[in-house]
Parts: C-alpha cells; sequence; structure tokens
C-alpha cells in the first residue's frame, strides 16, 4: 500500500551529516530536468530510431526505472513537486496560482542540501514563482528564459548559440570552478525538447542536427485514426489538446517534420550530457558525481489525435527516469517499481545522507537501487488541477495493473483500464459490469486520495 505521510511535519530522520559540515567524500549529485520528453524518447527504452547514446550509457551502467511517473502531467505542478517531494493538492502550485509557499520551499531539497554544507546551483529553466527568493536558496542561480530557442552570444554577441548549448555550457563553468573540498548539488533544467508556440515550425534545433533522421520515415503515432478521438467528451475535443495536434501533425508531412524535430532537440540535449560527462572527468569529480535524469511530464505525438500533455493517459504521466551511481555496481539495472516525481528530493537527500523531512511525500528510490526487499507503493494518485478554459481538470488512480480516471467537472465521465492487458488504453472498462467492483474500489481509492489531500492541507 501507499505510504502516508503527515503534511506539514517538519520532523527529519536523524541526519547522517551534521548541518553546515563540508565532508569532501560525499557524493556530488547532477539533477538533470528535460522539458516534455517521454518515458520511450530514449534507445533504451526500447526506441528503434531516436539517437540518445549518452542516455543510454546513464542507464546501461546505471539504474532505468521503467515504470517512472508524474503525479501531474504539466512543467509548472510537476516542477513544484519535484523540488519539493510533495503532490499539487499539498503545494497548491501551477499556472495562475499564487507563488509557491515558502513553508513548502523550506523543505525542499535544495535548501536541505545547502543547509547541510553542499553548494547548490540552478541553471536552465526555473518554471515556477516562488513566496522565497531563490538567489537565497541557490550559491549559484541562473535561470534562463526563454525567448525564441536562438541568442546572440560570444564576442560582440556575434554567435548565434542554441538555449540547449548555452545550459550546457554553463553548467560545465559550474562543474569547473568546483574545488574537491565541498560537495555541489547543480539542477540542470532544458527548455528541450518543449516546443517554441509562437514559431510555425515548433521544433527549433541547432543546424548540426539538421542531417539526424533526414531519411528515416517515422511510422504513424498508434491510436491516431479518427475514431479514437471522436471517443473523447467534447470537452476534450474542443481542447488545447486538439488544438496542438492541428498545430503540430494534422499533415503527414508536418508529422515527420514535428517528430523529427522533437527528437533532434532530445539528440541536441544528449550531445550536451556527453560533454557535462567530459567535464566531470576533466575535473577529476567523475567518479564521485551521480547523475539523475528525468523529464517533467510526457508527451502525446499524434495518439488519439493529441499533442501536449495534460490528461491522465500513459503518455502524459510517463516519464524517463536514470539514475547513475558511479559508486554502485548496477549492470544495466532496470527496476520496474513505480516510481514518481515526488520521489526525486527523498532520494537526492538519502544518496547524500541527509536526513529526509516529513513534509515531503514521496520516497527515496535508493533501497530499490540497492535492491533491498521492502515493501513498496502498489499505486498513486494523479491529479490535473490547472483552471484552464480549453485543458479539462481530471483526477484519478494509476496502480501497477490498472489505470482510472475522471474529469472533475463531469465525474459520471470515467475511464477504467486494465494496463497489464491493455497497455495503450484502448478498452475502457468502466462501464462494464465484469468490472463495476473494481471501478468502485478505485474510485473510492480517488476519493479517500483528494479527503486526505484536504485535511492535511488545512494542517
Amino acid at each position: 500500500m501507499k505510504t502516508l505521510y503527515p503534511l506539514l511535519s517538519i520532523i527529519f530522520v536523524f541526519p547522517l551529516y551534521l548541518i553546515g559540515q563540508t565532508n569532501p567524500s560525499r557524493p556530488n549529485i547532477i539533477f538533470i530536468l528535460t522539458d516534455d520528453q517521454r518515458w520511450d524518447a530514449l534507445s533504451a527504452a526500447g526506441n528503434p530510431i531516436i539517437q540518445t547514446p549518452e542516455m543510454d550509457k546513464l542507464a546501461q551502467t546505471g539504474f532505468h526505472f521503467t515504470n517512472a511517473f508524474v503525479t501531474t502531467p504539466i512543467c509548472a505542478a510537476s516542477r513544484a513537486s519535484i523540488i519539493t517531494g510533495m503532490e499539487e493538492r499539498t503545494h497548491q502550485f501551477t499556472f495562475g496560482t499564487p507563488p509557491l509557499a515558502s513553508v513548502c520551499t523550506a523543505t525542499s531539497y535544495p535548501v536541505l542540501m545547502k543547509r547541510n554544507g553542499y553548494h547548490t546551483g540552478f541553471i536552465g529553466k526555473f518554471g515556477m514563482n516562488w513566496e522565497s527568493d531563490p538567489k537565497e536558496i541557490f550559491d549559484m542561480y541562473d535561470p534562463l528564459n526563454q525567448n525564441g530557442y536562438f541568442t546572440l552570444t560570444g564576442p560582440g554577441a556575434s554567435i548565434h548559440t542554441h538555449l540547449t548549448d548555452r545550459i550546457g555550457e554553463k553548467a560545465i563553468d559550474y562543474i569547473k570552478a568546483r574545488n574537491q573540498e565541498q560537495p555541489f548539488c547543480l539542477s540542470i533544467s532544458f527548455h528541450a525538447p518543449h516546443a517554441d508556440d509562437a514559431n510555425p515550425n515548433q521544433y527549433v534545433w541547432p543546424a548540426r542536427m539538421d542531417s539526424l533522421y533526414q531519411d528515416i520515415n517515422i511510422p504513424e503515432a498508434r491510436m491516431s485514426e479518427q475514431t479514437w478521438f471522436d471517443a473523447q467528451p467534447e470537452y476534450v475535443r474542443n481542447g488545447l489538446n486538439y488544438l496542438r495536434w492541428k498545430w503540430r501533425y494534422d499533415t503527414p508531412e508536418k508529422y515527420q517534420h514535428m517528430v523529427k524535430g522533437y527528437y533532434r532537440m532530445i539528440s541536441t540535449i544528449d550531445e550536451n550530457i556527453g560533454k557535462i560527462r567530459q567535464a566531470l572527468d576533466e575535473t577529476g569529480h567523475a567518479d564521485n558525481t551521480i547523475i539523475i535524469l528525468m523529464g517533467d511530464n510526457g508527451y502525446f505525438i499524434g495518439e488519439r489525435g493529441f499533442a501536449g500533455k495534460w490528461l491522465m493517459y500513459e503518455q502524459s504521466l510517463r516519464v524517463p527516469l536514470v539514475i547513475y551511481d558511479p559508486g554502485m555496481e548496477s549492470g544495466d539495472r532496470q527496476i520496474s517499481e513505480l516510481a514518481l516525481n515526488i520521489d526525486i528530493p527523498a532520494t537526492i537527500l538519502d544518496l547524500a545522507g541527509i536526513g529526509i523531512p516529513g513534509a515531503q511525500q514521496g520516497r527515496s528510490l535508493l533501497p530499490l537501487m540497492k535492491g533491498l526487499n521492502i515493501r513498496w507503493r502498489d499505486y498513486f494518485f494523479c491529479e490535473h488541477l490547472f483552471d484552464h478554459d480549453f485543458i479539462p481538470q481530471s483526477e484519478g488512480i494509476r496502480s501497477t495493473r490498472y489505470k482510472y480516471f475522471r474529469y472533475r467537472d463531469d465525474p459520471d465521465h470515467e475511464e477504467l483500464y486494465d494496463l497489464r492487458k491493455d497497455p495503450w488504453e484502448a478498452e475502457n472498462l468502466a462501464g462494464k459490469k465484469k468490472y463495476s467492483r473494481k471501478l468502485i474500489e478505485l474510485r473510492s481509492l480517488c476519493d479517500l486520495e483528494i479527503k486526505y489531500a484536504t485535511q492535511m492541507r488545512q494542517h
């Protein structure tokens, strides 16, 4: 069963290291977050087309979590969950809400890493508004706001540099400036492969990637026939998922161009990961630096006539997650237990030997990496609460076998899938008598999760 944690308790597991102590034997930790990279958009996950050799190396020499998910499939809320370890109903932050409360960021992983002697850095897309000042939390804070993917840099501002490359270069500069006496925790947040919505081409990559995938034909998306789209409720058919599908995929030519562009942007990230790892080698940090790679939410590439994320289907919720620890033998170890975005802070703290606050609702993944025989979650609660006219709010339960969800403004419309038999969620079982008990069970569990979250928030 899922473990329930008190909401804003600030009681800590006793830390293995004294607060403020500098200990060079502690590992450095680099957390790399990509934007809109779905779980199968890397070749280590079985994608036969995309080229991601550096991500694959991390997976092949580290731990690849093959069932990793976000609890809210949108960047703002997911990023708040990633930094605090809290679900959306707990931290209450997404687009259009008040800033992320200081009571939530007070137990975030960068605050606790800094308090325990780590030098903390942030580079790239921040994607959140905070009550507190991030400059006081990160020792080095360099958010790069996206105003197109190319900017002029270099002597006399004469070089057009892709934003992904700029983030990579700044990460390398940060690594080179670090000494061996103080461990560091660097968060690198790429804007890519998020589309540039203001650009008709949507996906923008550096010219050196032009030939990549050029002679490849991208297979048609699964479940892209009109009947799958027509089966959706009207408010979904008229929503932002369809509008962005029209921007990107409404002709075969656009589909080929856009998917190749999406892949090229991921391959650009991959190339920069290689350069970052080379910098770790050159500075002597490689043998003591853990690298965590994750996506902030999933992504539709034409399935059901959709683009974007936001909904409760697997394409929207499921993300890549790889943890490479040079101090642990893994041997291309794949871990199938449910791993979540809210697990990242607890995992970072645990890897650093720092106590995990009770306010965090996630769990450290380190016991799974060590192969310990522990009881693990068999479901998680997912939700999307952004108040937007063209994105329906939804909530549900994703277990190791079943998926249940409903739309908050239309609770009578329910969807239920047996993921073991139907991993692409093709057959809605909600109206079938044979599954009525399962439907009631998961509906009740969803209600219980919401009740629990409401009670905790009131504290």
